[in-house]
């Protein structure tokens, strides 16, 4: 058992995210200033003075935690929290003391600063504790990114389209995704509408166009053929696209795809879809809550092919229920036997709300070394089939501490994918749970305009989302 103090830091959750890469919650005591935080544990029933052999003594210096507010203070902070437990513990967390989402965006402007793409790896490698594997991964990435797009155009932005229904929950889902009636998906349908044509002409007064455009979930061919073809067809008239390099519909679950919907799709000159198996193990499928089998991921790729859609994203995730490596590469290879543009593979990630968190709470950790090698597996065998890494970005709660990878075959890069991990262009979102961010470029940063998550508050709302689009996006 450990016992962790952090004498007067403020805003301790960044620090614990840190702690939990290393101990399980179970096995740790977090204090501040002599308050243990954590309402589960009390003084009264733990016995955690300094003399107490049963703990781990591990406290912030003082000259340390009062530097908090400083620049460069919290990493500080860090490098001691991850120099002190790998010596206990043993372990050395691949991605050192950087707990953030876009560690390529961290790579990119470290070369920018430094002027040496040398010098930037020196310090992820000692100031950031990463290992060797994950610098040459973000900075080979970095470069990528860089070659496919450069800076976007100051008019240039991301548009996001929400579509949060999905026909079940997956047990690891925690995103914005709902059951819902037909006569409850018109009404959020008629309040997207709405928002999407107050956009539209709001962009063309400000002179904006998508560069690219984005439509995801959920699941948006949950929608029946009639509804996504209105949708659709409403962006066309209402949004510009004469300038948009790519569009991308998410079909996801392959028991929500058609031979119509997919017409539908390609009569509106989408070129990209995701069709995403997760895994082609049958009783995974049962036991994450999906509908479909793999004869219908099989069936959704043929008839997507037959349509004409010319770029399919597969995702995959490592770490799901009961499987093992050999399982995650028959994964792995099933899928490249179907011959998609793009693969992502992703690592479980549970975050509170999800069942399968609440039914282990120590799922992460049981599984870190067995992810790490189906990790690798992927790398090797995607190498192999012509992919490579363009994107790369980090969650919260992932099992083992990795990473999502976006994996593609030259020139079927996906845009909106760059763009949003490297946040140095306005992403607009629309529909419930969309989080518009607007970039600043000389600033370098960005102003959070957020829709309201519910679906069934959203449409209520819908003139409160308008008019924060119109305060916090359109008028600055």
């Amino acid at each position: 058992m450990y016992r962790i103090e952090l004498n007067y830091v403020k805003n301790i959750h960044e620090f614990e995210e840190l702690i939990k890469v290393f101990l399980r919650p179970s096995d740790y005591v977090l204090i501040n200033n002599g308050t243990i935080i954590d309402n589960l544990k009390t003084l009264a029933n733990l016995d955690i003075t300094d003399n107490d052999k049963s703990y781990i003594n591990i406290t912030v210096p003082d000259d340390l935690a009062l530097n908090f507010n400083k620049p460069e203070g919290r990493n500080v902070i860090k490098q001691f929290i991850f120099d002190s437990l790998s010596l206990h513990t043993g372990l050395k967390p691949d991605w050192g003391i950087h707990t953030g989402v876009r560690p390529v965006k961290l790579a990119s402007e470290l070369s920018v600063r430094e002027g040496s793409e040398e010098k930037a790896k020196q310090i992820l490698l000692e100031y950031y504790r990463m290992s060797q594997e994950k610098v040459d991964l973000i900075m080979h990435i970095n470069n990528i990114q860089k070659c496919i797009l450069g800076r976007s155009n100051t008019n240039a932005v991301g548009l996001y389209i929400g579509i949060p229904f999905c026909p079940t929950r997956c047990v690891y889902c925690s995103f914005t995704s709902n059951q819902a009636s037909e006569n409850q998906i018109n009404s959020y349908l008629e309040a997207l509408h709405y928002e999407i044509s107050f956009v539209g002409k709001r962009m063309q007064s400000r002179g904006l166009y998508p560069e690219s455009v984005y439509i995801g979930g959920g699941t948006p061919t949950t929608l029946s053929k009639e509804q996504l073809d209105k949708l659709l067809m409403h962006v066309k008239e209402n949004i510009d696209l004469s300038k948009t390099k790519e569009i991308t519909v998410e079909a996801g679950r392959p028991d929500t795809i058609t031979r119509e919907k997919l017409e539908i799709i390609k009569k509106h000159e989408i070129s990209r879809i995701s069709i995403n198996p997760q895994s082609m193990k049958a009783k995974t499928l049962e036991l994450i809550g999906r509908s479909h089998c793999p004869e219908d991921i099989i069936e959704a790729f043929k008839v997507a092919r037959e349509v004409g859609i010319k770029i399919i994203n597969a995702d995959i995730i490592a770490g799901l229920p009961e499987e093992d490596v050999d399982d995650f590469k028959n994964t792995l290879r099933s899928v490249l036997e179907l011959k998609p543009e793009n693969i992502t593979v992703h690592t479980l990630a549970l975050k509170r709300a999800s069942r399968l968190k609440l039914i282990d709470s120590d799922y992460n950790y049981k599984q870190s070394q067995i992810v790490r090698e189906m990790l690798e597996q992927s790398r090797m065998m995607l190498s192999e089939s012509g992919f490579e890494p363009y994107y790369l970005y980090r969650q919260k709660q992932m099992t083992g501490n990795f990473e999502n990878i976006g994996y593609a075959k030259p020139h079927a890069e996906n845009i909106y994918n760059i763009r949003i991990m490297e946040e140095m262009q306005t992403i607009i979102a629309l529909g419930a749970g969309g989080i518009t961010k607007v970039y600043y470029q000389e600033e370098n940063r960005l102003e959070r305009v957020p829709n309201v998550s519910n679906y069934e508050i959203y449409v209520e709302r819908i003139d409160e989302m308008l008019e924060r689009k119109e305060k916090g996006l359109f008028n600055t």
